[in-house]
């Protein structure tokens, strides 16, 4: 079936989306892949209302953010850098919350569930480095380390059971509510955020999913956008997606492997 995907992506214009799947050849687990660990998501509201649910999300999200930033990009995102970089692909948008897309090359990138390397407040809208909050939780908490072996979860997070002691630095600006700037379950994505990943979208003669079970809203609502213009599908993933039956292709596979045999077909040699 990649000769196919192949032979239909030759000589277009590929949009590309991307989800939790591509990342974990990286070290980062999907969400509902085979032997995905159980989750219990944080809800907005939950997050907004109780000091008790912020403390323990905090916890886990700081131990979750020192393991994320020691993961690297695989091939599947060289290989769609490489795309990028010979003009084939509009862009990217991406359900994930990491960065190994731009680290990996990639310039063109929206990531439609936020990122986790920065954090904003929920009073006064101000925007800080992630890396500057890790320093004033670990001031507050000189105690916490990460342990050696942690179950890392897709969007930065450890499932601890976190102390009681735990102490979560306020807004720096108006000392008000911090959250990374990841939406939540329960959170809209921002309006300008979608539009952004539907324009790369809307611009493409084909759309290419990569690792993506096409589950959440967001995605499929993307997918509508291709739909509506029809626009042919490629999707490659491992295991069956929701837009399996509406697809031009389906790969079914590992996206490094995968995406590493496209791009070497599909780019012509420097």
């Amino acid at each position: 079936m990649l000769d196919a995907a192949i032979s239909l992506l030759r000589g277009r214009r590929i949009a590309v989306v991307t989800g939790a799947g591509i990342s974990t050849d990286s070290g980062i687990p999907d969400y509902r892949g085979e032997g995905a660990p159980p989750r219990t998501p944080m809800v907005f509201d939950t997050f907004r209302s109780s000091e008790d649910a912020r403390r323990r999300y905090w916890a886990g999200s700081h131990l979750g953010w020192r393991r994320f930033t020691s993961v690297h990009p695989n091939d599947g995102h060289r290989a769609l850098a490489l795309m990028e970089e010979a003009g084939l692909i509009t862009g990217i948008a991406t359900q994930n919350v990491d960065d190994l897309h731009e680290r990996a090359g990639s310039r063109r990138v929206t990531h439609v569930h936020g990122q986790m390397h920065t954090v904003s407040c929920l009073q006064c809208g101000t925007a800080f480095d992630r890396e500057r909050i890790a320093a004033d939780i670990e001031a507050l908490n000189p105690w916490i380390v990460v342990p050696e072996q942690v179950r890392l979860q897709p969007d930065g997070d450890v499932e601890i059971d976190a102390s009681q002691d735990f102490h979560v630095p306020p807004c720096p600006v108006c000392g008000g509510i911090l959250k990374p700037d990841v939406v939540f379950f329960g959170e809209l994505v921002p309006t300008d955020v979608f539009a952004a990943a539907r324009d790369i979208v809307a611009e493409g003669d084909a759309v290419l999913v990569a690792g993506s079970s096409l589950v959440v809203n967001s995605g499929t609502r993307l997918l509508e956008v291709a739909r509506r213009k029809a626009v042919p599908i490629v999707i490659i993933n491992r295991g069956p997606t929701r837009w399996d039956a509406r697809a031009a292709v389906r790969v079914e596979g590992g996206t490094s492997e995968l995406l590493t045999e496209l791009a070497d077909a599909l780019v012509a040699p420097f």
